[in-house]
């Protein structure tokens, strides 16, 4: 399955409808121009700046637009709420809106009901805009990069890659459907420690093979995995004993080269089984390579930021956190308290540190790029490492702790007969994603890991996972989706074919079913927004839960085949708006929307 495309410039970006909005506003407008007449009328004083707020009550035998104007305004008008409110909805002029009813409330709210008229604009909308549906202007075409996954390159995928994989390229598409210039990243570590011990421990199994088990100790810190033992047959069956006699950095130096050139073509591979595609595999050699680590440091010592201390070359972290975390609003007494330290950017043996190509990956990202925002997907592990690098942009002037976004994401535990499963059967150690995704099917795998919070860790069942009923979220939906789809086919052959929303009269919907279902598909919009806005795309995931729920009660109480032909006409569109609203959004989360099941 290829990954949605998301890509989106600035000229592209149009202003969408938010019909949930559209009411909202309305009911302001409404309410204001009401004031304005009983004004002039001289039954309220003139001049009053009212700020009122508008709310969805949650019980909707209360309205479905709830206004404050009437308390909000009781001391700038002199007079009690409730009269306030009576001399409001005596003045208000509904014809032509989207509301047939205002009923006044408890100390003085101001209910409003909606009409035919919103309801047939929802339809309207969702026909009118298609796949576009529920995209937004917030981003303004502003560039996003989402950097995702950026695992080692020393061994496969696992679980843990497997949620933030989904969880970035997910969040890609949402921030992207929001107006955003989306662009997704794999950094690769293929420079460093992780990589010296990646040729040490390949090394090893190789001089084993020449020499014999016994015969070459393997590094205590190397990697054990069968995945090592594989990559040194693999050399061992093309070149023989022949790499033994090379100098020993020569040998390493190609063992790493031919890991990686195995290794990231794999994982590249995998991604793309997954639905994950990305714009750009970017190499942490390429900063070494350049000059742009040794550029960037630099940079930070021009700017007064970096000391020396036993041969090595110390950014002050501790001075630069004191600074963000005082412009943030902490106080001296707060900040003092806090165990900062100072990290090395350069060795006494003249390697740049990790941190210190972290540091100038980012800067590239900025500076070198021109990325308005990046976002990165990090293991709650790294928890302690976001302030910091934040703190070193700042240090460079490129404004890390408003442009740099860090999402944080818990673990996974994978479950299976109620158990935890800790091993994996190739490796003898975490899941792999390629061992995971034999089990299972792309879409479980996708809906699953993005169905919580970033926040929450995440239990994964795979007994559930693989289940096709209601209890399966991700059958729970897809379902609805085939059930609409066979629906309005059964509908056609009797010679019902879905008509044109300009067709349809919505105020023929009247059933609690029928309602919820159009508020429902109206909602999409707002969701996405937030869902863009909090860096949370599991959002989708529970709205799309809870529109199949609200089409699965629908379908159940009101049939579409009916005599009357104009009811028949307006269920038969409501079905087949949500049939669009359900493959829209499991399209974004990267999951098909099925025909038939």
């Amino acid at each position: 399955m290829s990954a949605p495309n998301t890509r989106n410039t600035e000229n592209e970006v149009r202003t969408m409808t938010n019909m949930i909005q559209a009411a909202k506003d309305q009911v302001a407008a409404l309410t204001q121009a009401a004031y304005e007449k009983a004004a002039a009328a001289g039954v309220l004083p003139a001049g009053a700046a009212v700020k009122a707020t508008i709310e969805i009550p949650k019980d909707t035998a209360h309205g479905d637009y709830a206004s404050s104007f009437a308390m909000a305004g009781a001391r700038a008008l002199h007079m009690a709420p409730r009269a306030i409110a009576q001399t409001i909805v005596d003045h208000l002029e509904l014809e032509g809106s989207y509301f047939n009813k205002v009923e006044i409330a408890g100390p003085g709210f101001l209910n409003f009901t909606l009409g035919p008229k919103w309801y047939g604009e929802v339809l309207s909308t969702i026909e009118t805009e298609g796949p576009s549906y529920g995209s937004g202007t917030e981003g303004g075409g502003k560039k996003v990069m989402v950097e995702f996954v950026s695992a080692n390159p020393t061994g496969p995928m696992h679980m843990g890659n497997a949620r933030g994989g989904v969880l970035g390229d997910t969040l890609a598409n949402v921030l992207a459907r929001d107006g955003w210039d989306t662009w997704k990243e794999f950094y690769v570590n293929d420079a460093g420690n992780q990589i010296a011990k990646f040729a040490n421990s390949i090394n090893a199994r190789y001089m084993q093979l020449v020499l014999g088990e016994d015969s070459f100790p393997f590094p205590e810190d190397g990697y054990h995995g069968d995945d090592i033992k594989a990559l040194a047959q693999a050399v061992y069956d093309a070149h023989g004993e022949s790499w033994k006699d090379l100098p020993d950095q020569e040998r390493l130096d190609k063992l790493a080269e031919y890991g990686l050139s195995v290794n990231i073509p794999k994982m590249e591979t995998d991604l793309k089984k997954y639905g994950i595609v990305y714009d750009q595999w970017f190499l942490e050699s390429s900063l070494h390579e350049s000059g742009f680590v040794a550029d960037t440091v630099a940079l930070l010592t021009e700017k007064g930021w970096t000391y020396e201390k036993d041969g090595a070359l110390w950014l002050n972290t501790t001075e630069l956190l004191k600074q963000k975390y005082m412009a943030e609003g902490k106080s001296q007494e707060q900040v003092d308290k806090l165990d900062l330290k100072d990290d090395v950017l350069r060795r006494a043996n003249g390697f740049y540190t990790y941190f210190a190509a972290d540091i100038a990956y980012h800067r590239n990202k900025f500076e070198v790029r021109g990325f308005d925002k990046v976002i990165n997907i990090w293991g709650a592990d790294h928890h302690g490492h976001v302030a910091r690098l934040q703190a070193a942009l700042d240090g460079l002037g490129l404004d890390g702790s408003h442009r740099l976004v860090i999402v944080l994401m818990q673990l996974v535990n994978l479950l299976q007969d109620g158990k935890p499963v800790r091993m994996s059967k190739r490796t003898g150690k975490a899941i792999a994603l390629h061992d995971l995704l034999d089990e299972i099917s792309v879409d479980a795998a996708r809906y699953y890991f993005n169905n919580r919070a970033s926040s929450s860790p995440l239990d994964f069942d795979l007994d559930l996972a693989v289940r096709q009923d209601s209890e399966n979220p991700v059958y729970y939906v897809q379902y609805a989706h085939a059930r609409i789809c066979s629906l309005l086919a059964r509908m056609a052959e009797s010679g019902a074919a879905v008509c044109p929303a300009e067709e349809v009269d919505a105020g023929v919907l009247t059933q609690p079913e029928e309602l919820a279902l159009v508020k429902s598909l109206a909602q999409y919009p707002e969701e996405l927004h937030l869902a863009a806005r909090d860096y949370d795309p599991s959002r989708i995931n529970r709205y799309l839960t809870a529109l199949a729920g609200d089409f699965h009660r629908f379908y159940n109480s009101c049939r579409c085949m009916v005599d009357d032909p104009c009811l028949q006409a307006a269920r038969l569109k409501l079905a087949d708006a949500a049939r669009a609203v359900l493959a829209n959004g499991l399209n974004l989360l990267g999951v098909t929307a099925p025909e038939k099941m």
